[in-house]
């Protein structure tokens, strides 16, 4: 009924009673063995958001930024379905259709609507991030960005901080891209630098960083279509085998658990996989195990027709 009401006012409230009940979930579900109290609340959370998803998706889509927040990195499936949430009436393109082309998408050059507070983790150095977008003044901001990015008298990094970090910096770059009277690219930008700066975390700030960037591959939109690119910018731009075995781990492991899966994460794991630019067989770190390289089979098998599985395979060979 709250979200029911006229004009979306009850959705403040709806949001907040759901964030209380995703903090009261997380220490319990950062633990590998939940009581069985627990896993029933566990399993009404899932149900509650399989309705939303259906009958609420804008409320879910708008919100995604505060939910991710709140929503501990191993719980995969509980994010996957906030964010395959997509505005009612939007039809999403079939993603394994051959050849498709993302960016003539007239959704692509559409912004989704963000509810959540986007700049709230951001004031302490909010200033100076905008001055840098703008001129790339100060010219140490880059260098001295890290450790702005851990909680506050904490060794801990803070996931919001970053998450929301990450989305401002790319809605700036979009911004950017659709004003540039030249070629868009998104290289040698001020925001592809901070970007890539968060690469040089250890590997659980890599890891928080990438997964607040593939947080953006939700439904058909210029946020989707940017983000996308960035993913796939640092993996053939990275230097460090780990960065592209860590890309890989953040996009597959939302893939190997139970549907929905996010449009935008299977569109850029497709073309990962498929693009003999990124010569994704050639890397040991997809063939280092057995039970590793069976899972890439599979995901690929599910992921591309038989024909173009057999060409991105024959590509992986050819550049072993």
């Amino acid at each position: 009924n709250i979200l029911l009401l006229k004009n979306q006012k009850g959705w403040g409230v709806a949001h907040q009673l759901l964030i209380d009940l995703f903090l009261f979930l997380e220490p319990h579900l950062r633990k590998t063995e939940l009581t069985d109290a627990i896993k029933q609340l566990y399993k009404g959370t899932l149900r509650v958001l399989l309705v939303l998803l259906h009958d609420f998706p804008s409320f879910l889509a708008g919100y995604h930024l505060s939910f991710c927040n709140v929503i501990p990195e191993n719980c995969v499936q509980l994010r996957n379905l906030i964010l395959s949430a997509f505005p009612r009436g939007m039809v999403l393109p079939d993603p394994f259709t051959p050849n498709l082309k993302i960016d003539r998408l007239p959704e692509i050059s559409q912004s989704p609507i963000i509810l959540s507070n986007l700049s709230g983790p951001l004031q302490s150095f909010r200033g100076e991030l905008d001055t840098y977008l703008k001129s790339r003044q100060p010219a140490n901001f880059v260098s001295t960005l890290l450790p702005r990015l851990y909680k506050d008298g904490s060794s801990d990094i803070s996931p919001p901080r970053i998450n929301s970090l990450v989305l401002f910096v790319g809605i700036q770059a979009i911004t950017r891209l659709q004003n540039s009277q030249m070629a868009p690219q998104i290289a040698h930008t001020p925001e592809m630098e901070i970007l890539q700066k968060l690469m040089d975390f250890d590997d659980r700030g890599r890891y928080i960083s990438l997964n607040a960037i593939a947080n953006q591959l939700r439904y058909p939109s210029s946020h989707t279509h940017y983000f996308s690119c960035v993913m796939l910018f640092l993996f053939s731009e990275a230097k460090d085998e780990g960065v592209k075995e860590q890309v890989t781990r953040v996009l597959l492991e939302r893939l190997i658990v139970h549907r929905p899966h996010p449009w935008g994460l299977l569109i850029t794991f497709i073309e990962l996989i498929k693009n003999q630019r990124y010569q994704f067989w050639s890397h040991s770190f997809t063939r280092c195990a057995t039970e590793i390289e069976k899972v890439f089979e599979s995901v690929a098998r599910s992921c591309m027709t038989p024909e173009t599985q057999r060409t991105a395979t024959a590509g992986g060979d050819d550049g072993q």
